[in-house]
């Protein structure tokens, strides 16, 4: 392929187990250049050595544990690892996938701006509910939603869990992950929803939370909505779970879409779903929501005044109290940039950043939150095969000391 260079396998053990992957190079914006070689004092104290290798992205760490056996048993320590859970400087990467009946792709790097191969331990195809949190990505299957684990992407290390309880085979399944950054403990919701039978506007609607520190699940809440349904969008926020619920026209109401707020410390009392709605800010199609530093954001597709299925742009909007408020709109350059672009993509986000790519073409463009910049993504090292193909992908952040 042009501008591709060569692979280049990387190694380094590390106190949970080996990890390897393989790391594709691209030409970057300011051209293909060799790595600049490293030089240190060799009388420079382990510690502080220790200390500045642990400020490096997470694709210099594989690098530098090639370097010399010095550095290699460095970057292998267990001091070492809890460093770098300090320092916390590794911006999100985003994973994607290049085709739809397995699950292969490549994880783009914003610092470099580099994409890396990466293999996925144990999903098998890119239709698998995908949820992130803190180093930890969370998989569950598209079909009888009873196979679920818990994964590191960097280190391989892998987890399957219980089947979650509650209804079999439910219309619809939302799933999110929230890892506490300090004890590393982390949550698991699912939202299940399912018609009930013979009555289009009346659906089942449950919450089953996992907790990893006791390994089992609870269903703290089944209600029964009329003239809603559930999805397959949620997040967890601050210890507070939201999810997308739809209209199924058993009501009148203005609003297609609407949030449902549920405090998972509360453990609000059932019957009162409804009275945490909030409306979506306009005509929404693909909504998404992601968690940007414990703050509720949400991107999605303005639709048409008289055709609500095609999007005029793209919005992101944060959560502030019972409303929502604007804080970008994709400019018009970018939005025309992705080419055959519908009313379906994907979009993925933690961090300071939110990853927008189009189902139908490999391209991914970035948010920078802080900043409110848009930016095209390194190439991927894909190109478009058929006129049917789909790419999809999530975000999630690089860690080595997050074990499921």
């Amino acid at each position: 392929m042009k501008g591709e260079t060569s692979w280049v396998s990387h190694c380094l053990s590390n106190i949970h187990r080996e990890i390897e992957f393989d790391i594709l190079s691209e030409v970057t914006d300011e051209g293909s250049k060799e790595d600049a070689a490293v030089s240190l004092d060799l009388i420079l104290p382990d510690e502080l050595l220790e200390r500045i290798l642990s400020y490096l992205p997470i694709a210099s760490i594989f690098r530098a544990g090639s370097v010399c056996k010095r550095w290699h048993e460095i970057v292998s320590s267990r001091r070492f690892i809890w460093n770098l859970s300090q320092v916390q400087l590794q911006k999100p990467w985003y994973f994607m996938f290049t085709s739809s009946d397995e699950p292969v792709g490549f994880a783009f790097d914003p610092i470099f701006r580099k994409w890396y191969g990466i293999e996925l331990p144990y999903i098998e195809t890119s239709n698998w509910f995908i949820a992130s949190s803190c180093g930890l990505v969370c998989f569950m299957d598209n079909d009888s939603r009873s196979q679920l684990y818990s994964c590191n992407p960097i280190t391989k290390e892998c987890k399957r869990l219980l089947e979650p309880p509650g209804l079999k085979f439910p219309d619809y399944s939302a799933l999110a992950i929230s890892v506490n950054r300090v004890s590393h403990n982390y949550s698991i919701s699912v939202v299940k929803s399912k018609q009930v039978p013979g009555d289009f506007f009346q659906w089942d609607l449950s919450v089953h939370i996992y907790d990893s520190e006791t390994m089992m699940w609870a269903t703290p809440l089944t209600e029964v909505l009329t003239g809603w349904r559930g999805g397959d969008e949620s997040v967890i926020c601050d210890g507070v779970l939201y999810f997308l619920i739809y209209s199924t026209g058993g009501c009148a109401s203005e609003n297609r879409h609407g949030l449902i707020t549920y405090n998972l410390c509360n453990r609000s009392s059932h019957g009162l779903l409804m009275r945490s709605f909030t409306p979506a800010p306009c005509s929404l199609t693909c909504g998404r929501l992601m968690n940007i530093k414990e703050k509720l954001i949400m991107v999605g597709g303005i639709g048409k005044q008289d055709r609500s299925d095609i999007i005029k742009g793209i919005g992101i909007w944060a959560l502030e109290g019972k409303g929502w408020q604007e804080i970008a709109r994709m400019p018009h350059k970018f939005f025309q940039g992705f080419g055959e672009f519908d009313d379906v993509f994907a979009s993925s986000g933690t961090g300071d950043l939110i990853y927008i790519q189009s189902y139908g073409s490999p391209y991914l463009l970035v948010f920078y939150v802080n900043q409110k910049h848009w930016r095209w993504a390194q190439k991927c090292p894909v190109t478009k095969r058929f006129p049917l193909q789909l790419f999809t992908g999530f975000c999630f952040e690089p860690r080595l000391e997050i074990v499921p």
